[in-house]
């Protein structure tokens, strides 16, 4: 599996432990988090020492953290599943501030630092995060088909099993590992039959508008409670929202954010899709590859840029608006097409947010220009949306 590591943020990865006292890698289980810091430690300036604080007897060495960690002050300490120790983030704090220098610890963790809410309070201003996805196309094209990548999703046991069968074998237990195990050890107290009719249904609504009251009815809870649900989902990296664009024109807007499951492997495992051929057929095609598209823009995103939608009550509808500085710069309608025509909702868009760049994202091998100001990109060309950002 090393030769599909995240290339792409190991560098982004060495550059912070150059400046940062410590750096956290989060994100979901499973997504290569550990393979990646193991990787790296051979090429650090310092030696390393891992602990993974799901080992008990790794986890007894830090009873007395001061004790253990202080004489390692030459080294880069790796801490494995980090949100397992919460108290030890202000200990971090105080052997950090006597010595201060790049480098000394980088900390996994499969939350979000909203989650994991003592590192952001304990550390500010000595740590730096960096969220690893699930592999991107880019990370992997000329090695698979995108339709492989696509069907499988970017966890790497999912993509690299032998066939379909392993690896929806394999997306079923992480999903049955998460309900039962890992969702109540980040510190969600739920029933884990409701979280996992949740997420079936948010496998449905991926793609579209969030209605947490519908939701709610559907589950029999309370509006409220299905906010804190999907609130903890998102910080455990399973789901995306994505906020409306606002803008101060003369048009109702839809305030609804939209939700997106983040990998598209366990959408089509939530989904009961067991193969790509069924995937071609089914009625949340369209939908998946708008999940899709999503996904590889957040993995292609500069963190200078922010993802959001447009839609107004008279349909006009952008899918994706990426703007930076609040300033809309891109216009993106997603089409599962190979002969794709924009939406009139779309160039109404365009007449409202006047962006500087527009595309249709679509499945087709090279992109090619549809007008002056509009292109079709291919899946494979999506780092170009950004190269004159």
């Amino acid at each position: 599996m090393s030769e599909y590591i995240h290339r792409k943020a190991e560098k982004k990865i060495e550059k912070l432990l150059s400046y940062f006292p410590a750096v956290a890698i989060v994100g979901p289980r499973q997504v290569g988090k550990t393979s990646l810091a193991l990787a790296m430690s051979a090429a650090l300036p310092k030696p390393t020492v891992y602990l993974d604080l799901e080992n008990p007897n790794d986890l007894a060495k830090l009873e007395n953290p001061s004790l253990f960690l202080e004489p390692l002050a030459e080294h880069t300490v790796i801490l494995d599943e980090v949100q397992r120790k919460p108290d030890l983030f202000p200990v971090l704090r105080g052997i950090i501030d006597k010595h201060r220098v790049p480098g000394r610890f980088i900390l996994l963790g499969s939350a979000s630092p909203d989650l994991i809410r003592d590192s952001s309070e304990s550390l500010a201003g000595r740590i730096a995060y960096h969220e690893l996805m699930p592999i991107s196309f880019d990370e992997i094209s000329g090695r698979f088909d995108f339709r492989q990548h696509w069907f499988r999703g970017g966890f790497p046991e999912s993509l690299l099993a032998p066939d379909d069968e392993l690896s929806g074998a394999w997306r079923q237990n992480f999903i049955r590992t998460y309900l039962e195990r890992d969702l109540p050890l980040l510190g969600l107290s739920a029933d884990p039959v409701i979280i996992g009719r949740l997420w079936q249904m948010l496998a449905h609504l991926s793609g579209n508008l969030l209605n947490m009251e519908t939701i709610a009815k559907s589950l029999g809870i309370n509006g409220t409670t299905v906010r804190r649900y999907i609130d903890f989902m998102e910080a455990a990296y399973l789901v995306k929202r994505l906020t409306p664009f606002y803008a101060n024109i003369k048009k109702r807007l839809v305030k609804s954010p939209k939700i997106y499951i983040r990998d598209t492997g366990i959408l089509h495992q939530l989904l009961g899709i067991p193969s790509f051929i069924d995937l071609a057929g089914h009625p949340s095609v369209g939908a998946s590859w708008e999940t899709y598209i999503v996904e590889q823009l957040l993995a292609t995103m500069p963190d200078t840029h922010e993802l959001h939608f447009f839609r107004t009550h008279a349909g006009a509808e952008a899918d994706v608006v990426i703007s930076r500085a609040g300033k809309p710069e891109v216009l993106i309608e997603i089409k599962y097409s190979t002969a794709p025509k924009p939406s009139k909702g779309f160039f109404h868009v365009v007449e409202d947010l006047k962006p500087k760049r527009q595309f249709l994202i679509c499945p087709v091998d090279e992109g090619y220009p549809l007008s002056e100001d509009l292109r079709v990109l291919s899946y494979r060309e999506i780092e170009r949306i950004f190269e004159v950002l």
